[in-house]
């Protein structure tokens, strides 16, 4: 297959189509790694896609902060608290 190089906005892009995406299993919305690879651009279907937050806290020891209330003092002007 032969995909041309095209402007896209700021930026350049290809398409791919239905078919080879098929085959590689991606679909619409699917997260792809990029690489480089002896000047090869190689695309590879990202093994893990969304993480929840208690997943990336646990890469912080676990902790979702802030970790305690900050006491701003009494209003001063029109706030209301």
């Amino acid at each position: 297959m032969i995909a041309q190089v095209k402007t896209w906005g700021n930026s350049q892009g290809i398409r791919l189509s239905k078919e080879l995406l098929a085959l590689a299993g991606i679909q619409n919305n699917d997260f792809l790694n990029i690489e480089l690879v002896d000047g090869n651009i190689v695309l590879k279907k990202a093994a893990q896609q969304h993480r929840t937050l208690e997943e990336r806290a646990k890469e912080y020891g676990g902790k979702l902060g802030p970790y305690e209330e900050f006491d701003w003092g009494e209003p001063l002007g029109r706030e209301r608290w």
